[in-house]
């Protein structure tokens, strides 16, 4: 069942009415936020579109943070050795300016604005991972951070992941295209990115509550859903080293699209 709007604010009690099924559902997206944290970074595109299905399109955003501030949490203690700090202070000023603006759409956002902007993002960074495969397969000398073609880059990808993840909790592909394009092999890629999302996760969390995206009955269905993060955690670190990727993106991405026209034609 899904509330309306109250203000800027969601009605959160609304989220005590969901069904066994779509408990279930959102229970197989908390486990696939956790593999996606330690195997496939921007997998959790799918569990988006799962929460924004099951949930006020508004209100899943809120649900979904701390679910993910849990799986940023396990990849951390998963990959903390490997992250590059130079690219990460790179980012942070440009993230910290998409995460406003970010704030100040869904300030003025209704929920079926929000819903069709996430199946629009969700669309966007499907075919924003399709070029970042093939750009990674062409480009034998990514840019680097140390030059101006990276800084403006770095800026770019910045402000888009950082409004991205504020909006629709989707910086996962923008972040992943980004550090593959920056030369990144696969244990620097994921502990970068573990550290940036943790951090950018957990500011995020004060402009959720003050929108009414966050409060006492959302963080007790988190609470309910965090158990499944775990397992979903371990299996993708059993799973990284054995995982054919190609075919997981492929999937991933049709996934992205089908989840994106959904909230789109509703």
């Amino acid at each position: 069942m899904r509330g309306p709007s109250i203000g800027p604010r969601m009605n959160t009690m609304t989220l005590w009415h969901i069904s066994i099924w779509e408990f279930a559902a959102l229970a197989a997206a908390a486990l696939l936020v956790g593999f996606s944290k330690t195997a496939v970074s921007g997998a959790n595109t799918v569990s988006l579109a799962i929460f924004a299905a099951v949930l006020p399109a508004r209100a899943s955003t809120g649900v979904l943070l701390p679910i993910l501030i849990v799986g940023d949490v396990l990849a951390v203690l998963t990959y903390r050795r490997h992250a590059h700090w130079p690219t990460l202070w790179r980012l942070f000023p440009a993230v910290a300016a998409g995460v406003v603006f970010g704030t100040l759409f869904l300030v003025w956002a209704d929920d079926e604005v929000v819903r069709t902007s996430i199946g629009a993002i969700l669309l966007l960074m499907a075919a924003v991972t399709v070029w970042r495969r093939r750009a990674a397969a062409q480009d034998d000398e990514p840019d680097s951070v140390a030059t101006r073609t990276g800084r403006v880059k770095a800026r770019s990808y910045g402000v888009l992941g950082g409004f991205t993840t504020m909006v629709a909790n989707a910086g996962g592909p923008v972040m992943s295209m980004y550090l593959l394009s920056a030369g990144f092999r696969k244990l620097g890629f994921l502990g970068t990115s573990a550290f940036f999302f943790l951090i950018v996760n957990v500011s995020k969390v004060p402009f959720s509550v003050g929108l009414g995206l966050i409060d006492g009955h959302s963080l007790l269905l988190d609470a309910a859903l965090a158990a499944f993060v775990v397992p979903g955690a371990f299996i993708g670190k059993w799973a990284v080293n054995r995982i054919n990727q190609l075919l997981f993106e492929r999937l991933v991405i049709a996934a992205t699209v089908v989840g994106g026209v959904q909230l789109l034609l509703r």
